[in-house]
This record gives C-alpha cells, sequence and structure tokens, in this order.
C-alpha cells in the first residue's frame, strides 16, 4: 500500500471529522493537529491550518505554542484514509525549545502499530531539510514509549529530560530528542 503527506482541505473533510471522533472516544492526545481537538466545525479548522502557515497571517496574542506551521494528512491511498497527521513548527520560540519541539504528530488509534508514525517522520523530515534546517527537536512523554521508538528510528539522539510544562500538569516528564538532517 502506498501512503501521501497532504495539506488539509475539504477534500477530506469527512476522514478529518472521522479522525476526530475516534480520538475524542478514545480520550488520547492529538498532538500535532493545532486546535482539532478542541474545534467541531472542520471548516473552522481548516481556516486555522491555514492561517498558522505564515507568520504574516497569524494573529496578534496567540498561546506561546503556535508559531508559522505545515500540517499534514497522512493519506492512504487506496481508501482515502487519514491515519495520521503532522504538523512541522517552521522555528523554535522559547516554550518550543522546552517542550514541543519543531514536530508533533499523532496516529489515528485504530491504526497504530502499523509504522505509520515512522514514515510519516521520516517523510516530514524530508520537507524539514527543504526548508533549511539543519537539526530538528522532538519530545515525547516519557511513558510514551511508541513515540520515542519512532523518534530512534529516524535518528534521533536523547539530549535530556525536561521538567513538567507548567502549562499541562497532565503531560509529566518530557524527553528531548534532536534529529540531524545534514
Amino acid at each position: 500500500m502506498s501512503y501521501k503527506l497532504v495539506k488539509p482541505s475539504e477534500e477530506y473533510i469527512d476522514e478529518i471529522r472521522s479522525f476526530r471522533e475516534e480520538f475524542l472516544v478514545s480520550g488520547d492526545s492529538m498532538d500535532g493537529t493545532m486546535t482539532l481537538k478542541t474545534t467541531e466545525n472542520i471548516l473552522d479548522w481548516l481556516e486555522d491550518v491555514r492561517i498558522f502557515e505564515s507568520s504574516d497571517t497569524i494573529p496578534e496574542g496567540v498561546p506561546a505554542w503556535r508559531v508559522p506551521a505545515y500540517l499534514y494528512l497522512y493519506v492512504r491511498e487506496s481508501d482515502g484514509r487519514v491515519v495520521g497527521m503532522i504538523q512541522f513548527r517552521h522555528y523554535l520560540n522559547d516554550f518550543l525549545a522546552e517542550w514541543g519541539g519543531h514536530i508533533g504528530y499523532c496516529v489515528r488509534p485504530s491504526e497504530r502499530r502499523k509504522g505509520y508514525a515512522a514514515a510519516m517522520l521520516e517523510a516530514v523530515l524530508m520537507i524539514c531539510r527543504l526548508f533549511g534546517l539543519d537539526k530538528v527537536l522532538l519530545t515525547c512523554r516519557s511513558w510514551n514509549e511508541g513515540s520515542r521508538r519512532t523518534i530512534l528510528k529516524n535518528g534521533g539522539k536523547f539530549d535530556r529530560k525536561a521538567k513538567e510544562n507548567p502549562n499541562d500538569h497532565a503531560c509529566g516528564e518530557l524527553e528531548r530528542y534532536w534529529i540531524d538532517l545534514e
């Protein structure tokens, strides 16, 4: 089977809605999806994604973790199913440099343990290279073995553990990894 990274669009609105619903039912976090968890109207979410692709269109007073970013759907070509989402943040501000990193991603709960996260990350690392970055920071919760393996499979080198994010006490301790793109 083949898969592709695509920018979110109205073409995938039903799949995005289904993806969101599956996460809401499971109670899992939706890392790398921007405001999808809290935005019921998918058209509003699509507009939010578009606004945050450029620093020229980002409104004033946004949360610290919001910087210009590209968000991609990871789509199975045979049936158009969105199996994952991944976000590439163009640069690190102080908040992202400690807790968020350049990249956030998640795989639909029913599609986990199939290698999608590693493949998505590998594809986005190519985009990061084209963007001109020579290394990227990724973080994962210390208990998230799947994310750790995904990062390590893509060349992640352990940096250090980060103290708990003061804005998200539920996240616990984070591990920080750098991936060299050169």
